[in-house]
């Protein structure tokens, strides 16, 4: 399986005064026991370096996922795609640009605890949810 996540995930990990800690520590536990491929976007490092406080703590974790996970890119089709969806249906164009480069990458699943995400036909699925049908 091929699991896309989205970077408030990511932050949820990483900072423990978050409501949805725990959540995405047994997400991350889940998804490294079942050996999943996980998938970001390059934005994505800078974004949860950008909100999170501890920068020494937000490297040492992406110096830990760096070779395990794949980060990816958008790509120029990626970007137009996402820019003229977002112009046409006055959407949220970062959703937009992780949702169709989670495509672009044949992902099975993206992961956000955003329940407004974008719809792109991607099964889009909170932390929460994924836990419980994963058991």
């Amino acid at each position: 399986m091929k699991v896309f996540l989205d970077a408030n995930v990511i932050i949820d990990f990483l900072d423990t005064t978050r409501a949805r800690h725990l959540v995405a520590c047994k997400l991350f536990e889940t998804l490294s026991l079942r050996h999943t491929k996980i998938i970001m976007s390059e934005d994505i490092l800078t974004n949860i370096f950008y909100i999170n406080k501890n920068k020494h703590a937000v490297l040492q974790f992406l110096k830990s996922i760096e070779q395990r996970w794949d980060i990816v890119y958008f790509g120029k089709q990626v970007i137009k795609n996402a820019i003229d969806l977002s112009l046409e249906n006055n959407l949220d164009l970062e959703d937009v640009l992780q949702c169709l480069c989670a495509k672009e990458n044949q992902c099975d699943a993206l992961i956000s605890n955003d329940v407004n995400f974008y719809d792109c036909d991607l099964n889009i699925q909170t932390a929460e949810t994924f836990l419980k049908l994963s058991k």
